[in-house]
């Protein structure tokens, strides 16, 4: 089964740490990551740019609207992920655990689909598979 990782962080956490917490914490994470692969459970990992960095977009009444920054202004943003393919669960869990982000912050474990977002479009819309994701009409 597939899960990904999420890993969620204190916004300004990583300007408060020494130096030498950074190296500690990188060397961790360097090493986590290369268990991962080692083990051949990972499937995809990266970082993401700081929150502030992020634009929402919506469409209200047909009209497209831009917002800077991120959809929650909250504590914690999403810092990166990782995509692991596992037995189940409690093997996810514990991968999770092993996760030096969940020291400092916290690791969200959720399953990912194992159709593709194309399949599971066509699906829902009732239409056979000849039908493609960009065949589909906006409602």
């Amino acid at each position: 089964m597939k899960f990904i990782l999420m890993d969620y962080v204190q916004a300004e956490g990583w300007n408060k740490l020494a130096n030498a917490e950074k190296q500690q914490w990188l060397g961790a994470y360097i090493a986590y990551v290369e268990a991962m692969k080692k083990s051949g459970v990972l499937s995809a990992s990266n970082g993401l740019q700081p929150s502030a960095t992020a634009a929402t977009v919506r469409v209200a009444n047909g009209k497209t609207q831009v917002l800077d920054g991120p959809y929650a202004d909250t504590k914690e943003q999403l810092g990166g992920f990782h995509i692991i393919d596992v037995a189940d669960l409690d093997a996810a869990l514990s991968w999770a655990a092993r996760s030096p982000t969940a020291l400092h912050g916290v690791v969200e474990v959720r399953p990912v689909n194992e159709t593709s977002l194309d399949e599971l479009l066509r699906s829902l819309a009732g239409d056979g598979p000849e039908k493609t994701l960009a065949s589909l009409k906006r409602p």
